[in-house]
């Protein structure tokens, strides 16, 4: 897969919701942001073979089709054998975590862990993949997720990390509307401090003005938020 390595679909497979909301707040902390969650077997099956994610974070012990079970259906299945599956569980005997490994996952994560290793090891895993980090580009606009980087006609521009974090998921998603709760939420991530809603509207005129002519391309979608205007 070609792209940035926060353009990786993330499936995050948990039946308890508190855990399964975490883990997604600590995805979104370090800019990934195409996340889906299933909270049992044939759920996360049914979005596995429609949307087929590059990494399953899959929780041993879930409902109607437990995770090894789950496992080796992915992995026994050609169109989705290239997904890559790290076990989260509590359960710590060697024969459970060979059991893992045999059933076709690629890391074993015992509860409770670190959300740094479990960063980690995502990145890790999607890089042993295939995914690298490219240039984001939108019109003049070169955005590097890995520098974290934005030029505009090769002249470099200051911007702060919210605002770097907005233009970069409008960059990653042009056409598509984020309201201002969705945008609050991928800046705050599970650092736990607070934003206002109202916030997202300064760092968005902070923004236009940054980008010069270019800012008039983020169009405020009235009564729902904010997109990047499609080329």
């Amino acid at each position: 897969m070609s792209g940035d390595l926060t353009d990786a679909k993330i499936l995050i497979v948990e039946d308890e919701p508190q855990l399964n909301y975490l883990i997604e707040l600590v995805l979104i902390s370090v800019g990934y942001y195409k996340i889906q969650k299933a909270y049992n077997g044939p759920e996360a099956l049914e979005i596995i073979k429609n949307d087929k994610p590059d990494l399953v974070l899959l929780d041993v012990m879930i409902p109607e089709l437990d995770g090894f079970s789950l496992c080796k259906i992915i992995k026994n299945e050609k169109s989705l054998k290239s997904i890559q599956v790290i076990m989260l569980t509590a359960r710590k005997k060697e024969e459970d975590i060979l059991k893992g490994f045999e059933n076709g996952a690629v890391d074993y994560i015992s509860k409770p862990f670190s959300n740094k290793i479990l960063l980690a090891r995502i990145k890790a895993h999607l890089e042993n993949s295939g995914i690298k980090y490219n240039d984001k580009i939108y019109k003049n606009i070169i955005l590097n997720d890995a520098k974290k980087t934005v030029k505009i006609n090769n002249r470099l521009i200051e911007l702060t990390n919210f605002e770097f974090k907005i233009l970069e998921v409008l960059m990653s998603n042009i056409g598509i509307v984020f309201s201002r709760a969705q945008l609050l939420r991928y800046l705050r991530g599970d650092d736990g401090f607070e934003i206002s809603e109202r916030a997202i509207d300064v760092q968005i005129v902070n923004l236009r003005r940054k980008l010069g002519s270019l800012g008039e391309n983020i169009e405020t979608v009235r009564g729902v938020g904010y997109k990047l205007k499609e080329k």
